[in-house]
């Protein structure tokens, strides 16, 4: 099987993005808390594994901004390694953490990883397994914040996307959406054409040299 790729644009069109399984384990200091972060390389989890830049662009911006997380509602898609809700979860969030199934035993490595000493200071992050526009409706409606780094990049999961953060955006949540624009997986298109069909988006946050944008969302009321 050929892989599509190249180390700018590390997301494969085929899912044989690591062929060989290995784990690495890393320290990231954001916001003031350390957390260690295992990242489990292996065919069967692909874009799941690492812990991709725009999820650290997304810490970097919570932490520049002061955008508060404590007390906090807050559920995020496509989790992977974690980092972004688990980071939330350390600061008070009270943290759903939400991918395919496959990756749902290294996000819960993860969030055992990194229990503070004292507890959590709110509710142990949940770890569950939620399929966009599928089993969406099993989740509730109520949150303040909704999370995803770098989850826009398969065109044909957009649209069962945008369903899915309909429904948990309903009752007055914010998204939070931090990306790299990449043209040839229509990552641009989604947020010009497909969020704004029912959302109210806003860019917040520009990087040019890592060509990553960060948006906030929020549900239309003209729908």
């Amino acid at each position: 099987m050929t892989c599509v790729g190249d180390e700018d644009d590390p997301f494969p069109v085929d899912d044989c993005l690591f062929a060989e399984t290995f784990s690495q384990e890393n320290l990231y200091n954001l916001v003031g808390e350390e957390l260690k972060i295992r990242q489990v390389f292996g065919a069967n989890l692909g874009v799941a594994a690492p812990v991709w830049e725009a999820a650290l662009h997304l810490c970097r911006y919570f932490e520049e901004q002061s955008v508060e997380l404590g007390g906090k509602r807050v559920i995020e898609l496509g989790a992977g390694t974690g980092v972004v809700g688990i980071l939330a979860a350390r600061l008070g969030a009270a943290v759903t953490l939400t991918d395919l199934p496959v990756a749902l035993p290294q996000l819960q490595a993860n969030v055992s990883a990194n229990m503070p000493s004292s507890g959590w200071p709110s509710h142990p992050p949940a770890v569950l397994p939620l399929s966009w526009g599928e089993d969406h409706m099993k989740f509730p409606s109520d949150w303040d914040l909704v999370l995803c780094a770098d989850i826009i990049y398969l065109p044909e999961t957009y649209p069962l996307l945008v369903e899915t953060l309909t429904h948990l955006c309903k009752n007055g949540a914010v998204a939070y959406l931090s990306s790299k624009m990449r043209k040839e997986h229509g990552t641009p298109g989604f947020y010009e054409d497909c969020l704004p069909s029912r959302f109210n988006v806003e860019l917040v946050h520009r990087d040019d040299k890592q060509n990553m944008n960060i948006y906030r969302a929020s549900l239309r009321t003209d729908q």
